[in-house]
């Protein structure tokens, strides 16, 4: 999991851009380095472009489109997520047309960080592009609740994902609730009286212990686990 800094010090934030469409392409650089703390570090227009554009150019995120005509988003998201050191794999977030589409939360599971609209406006992207970047989930409560009904149309998976969630400690648990609400880092610190490092430190645990890529996915688990686990308190905003 990424949990880097968006720090100038640090250099902009490197982007990979893969998308079927040109134009996309172009807008979307066009709006990304306007940010000035952003860099498109380059540009493919397939998901089998995609291994070897993030070897050479080393993005710290991948701005992701779904439907392509050889290798699609989802694909690629999954081998990018099977790469060797999960501190170095860049953060994937998907772009997509529709909000209610299937693919978005197949590409969920498969590692990606959380996924965007095409329409979503300018200063929104840039923001989410951030977020990437320094660990926190791209999902806006809009975002959320669709992904949560996209889990409960699924439906079946509830006793399973309660007793994999079972395995978390009550802390991590906790976390993981909230982080189902959609929740920034900060927002669950304040909720559970804790600094912003134990919480990123309590989300890397539970990821560990259940063998997740990203902190979407442990949303995701707690979503399907149901409103039994975790302190009682409602989760979703869906």
């Amino acid at each position: 999991m990424n949990e880097g800094s968006t720090d100038p010090a640090a250099g902009p934030v490197r982007v990979l851009l893969v998308d079927d469409d040109p134009l996309v392409r172009s807008g979307l650089t066009m709006m990304l380095t306007g940010a000035g703390d952003i860099e498109v570090v380059g540009g493919v227009g397939d998901g089998a472009e995609v291994a070897d554009a993030v070897a050479r150019l080393r993005p710290r995120v991948v701005l992701m489109d779904i439907r392509m005509p050889v290798l699609d988003g989802i694909a690629a998201t999954r081998a990018l997520a099977a790469r060797g050191d999960p501190a170095r794999r860049p953060a994937v977030v998907v772009l997509t047309t529709f909000g209610a589409d299937d693919n978005v939360l197949a590409a969920v599971r498969a590692g990606a960080a959380g996924f965007l609209l095409k329409h979503t406006p300018p200063a929104e992207i840039v923001a989410a592009v951030r977020r990437a970047a320094a660990g926190e989930p791209v999902l806006s409560p809009a975002a959320a609740r669709a992904l949560m009904e996209l889990t409960r149309r699924g439906g079946g998976a509830r006793p399973a994902a309660a007793e994999r969630l079972a395995r978390l400690t009550d802390r991590e648990r906790e976390v993981a609730v909230a982080l189902a609400e959609g929740l920034t880092n900060a927002e669950i610190a304040a909720r559970l009286h804790l600094s912003v490092s134990s919480v990123k430190a309590t989300v890397s645990a539970a990821l560990t212990r259940l063998d997740l890529t990203n902190r979407v996915q442990l949303a995701i688990l707690a979503h399907e686990a149901g409103p039994a686990t975790g302190d009682g308190r409602g989760r979703t905003g869906a």
